[in-house]
């Protein structure tokens, strides 16, 4: 695999973690240089790891994970996008400014976060062990790609929140996009199918 095929598989790996990024910005009162750093090593260190681990698991344990990891990748995005929705849609029903409230870049929300959108790179990791391929280059282009993306993506946020149009409203689009990536991620491994979809 050449270094630009690893490179657009690092970008299209991290467009989740883009997304969530901006999210996260979103529901943020003012976004610091700690939560661009917090994001950005989280989910590029997950990215990175996810790979690894699933490049050591290879063949022993493949078929449970793949039967499972789109459910809880759903799971863990429907949990934090509907504590985003439940508190935007609270404090738009007041008129006070955005006050500093949880902040999702720290603690039990982070690590979440940066498991629910490195999931998918656990198939990755299994890819190249089947093709014996060594992870640990791929694991870093992929790592530090998401790192920058992810620092992108908070920035995004910020200019988003910050825009008039959206104002008190930004929490709300953001944990309504947490939800549509979970659904999408579902449908992407047709876990939806025995209803038609």
């Amino acid at each position: 695999m050449s270094y630009l095929e690893i490179f657009a598989l690092a970008v299209a790996l991290s467009l989740d973690a883009f997304a969530v990024a901006v999210c996260t910005a979103c529901g943020l009162a003012r976004v610091r240089l700690g939560h661009y750093v917090r994001l950005a090593l989280a989910f590029g260190f997950f990215q990175a790891a996810m790979p690894v681990i699933g490049w050591y698991c290879g063949l022993t344990i493949r078929s449970f994970v793949e039967a499972w990891d789109h459910w809880v990748a759903f799971a863990l995005l429907v949990w934090v996008g509907g504590n985003m929705l439940h508190e935007g849609l609270q404090k738009a029903q007041c008129d006070a400014p955005k006050e500093e409230g949880r902040d999702a870049t720290c603690g039990w929300p982070l690590l979440v976060l940066a498991v629910a959108t490195s999931i998918d790179a656990l198939a990755v990791g299994f890819s190249f062990s089947l093709l014996h391929m060594s992870i640990w280059l791929p694991a870093l282009i992929i790592g530090v790609t998401c790192a920058i993306i992810t620092a992108a993506g908070v920035l995004c946020g910020r200019l988003i929140a910050n825009a008039a149009a959206l104002g008190k409203r930004a929490e709300v689009l953001g944990g309504l996009t947490l939800l549509a990536i979970g659904l999408k991620i579902l449908l992407e491994h047709n876990a939806l199918s025995f209803l038609g979809i």
